[in-house]
């Protein structure tokens, strides 16, 4: 029988490890980049990037966005941001856990991995579910690299951020029912991707049962 281990491109979701230092250093895959006008975002059962739309707007995420392999969205992370609110009825959105990582480089394309920092990020709702977005630096970068906490950031950039997924699944005469209902910290975000860390082992126990 052959051997497949290193003949095949893993699944950029589960054959990709976050990495040793998570939460303090996290491995992301990036699906689009500030220069892209169309949304990509990863097909969950080939791992391949697909479209998922046209930008319908002008607005573009000033940063390069993705997610953090091998985590979920789920019972945890709702968990959590029903102590952090004081909502009710908020469920994970099974998605793995996005990221937005900053960087003075200019990236050409996604589908790559980078090595990200974790510094803060927003607590936000799409209708009833928790879709908390991580803020993280890339690690190394000449101007971002040092952030260690969101309060580093200057503040125009989160506000580009936050204006982003606030508009971003707009569409002509319909508004998103989105909302952010606060920003976090460093400690926070750490707090968030070892809950999805741990909602994907339950998640993955799910399905081999």
């Amino acid at each position: 029988m052959y051997k497949t281990k290193n003949l095949f491109k893993s699944h950029p979701w589960h054959g990709v490890q976050i990495g040793n230092a998570a939460p303090d250093i996290v491995t992301s895959f990036i699906e689009i980049v500030p220069t892209d006008t169309v949304k990509y975002e990863i097909d969950k059962e080939t791992g391949y990037l697909k479209i998922d739309r046209p930008q319908k707007y002008s607005n573009v995420i000033p940063a390069l966005y993705g997610f953090i392999p091998q985590t979920f969205s789920g019972d945890r992370v709702s968990a959590n941001t029903i102590m952090k609110t004081g909502m009710e009825n908020i469920i994970g959105d099974e998605d793995p856990l996005d990221i937005c990582v900053l960087t003075m480089n200019t990236i050409t394309h996604g589908d790559i991995l980078v090595q990200a920092i974790p510094i803060g990020g927003f607590r936000m709702l799409d209708h009833n579910e928790s879709d908390d977005k991580i803020i993280a630096v890339m690690k190394g970068d000449a101007v971002f690299g040092n952030f260690r906490d969101i309060s580093d950031c200057p503040p125009t950039i989160v506000e580009k951020l936050r204006h982003y997924f606030l508009t971003y699944k707009d569409l002509p005469n319909e508004k998103a029912n989105v909302q952010i209902v606060n920003t976090f910290d460093r400690e926070e975000a750490h707090n968030t991707i070892n809950y999805a860390i741990k909602d994907y082992i339950t998640y993955l126990s799910k399905l081999n049962n």
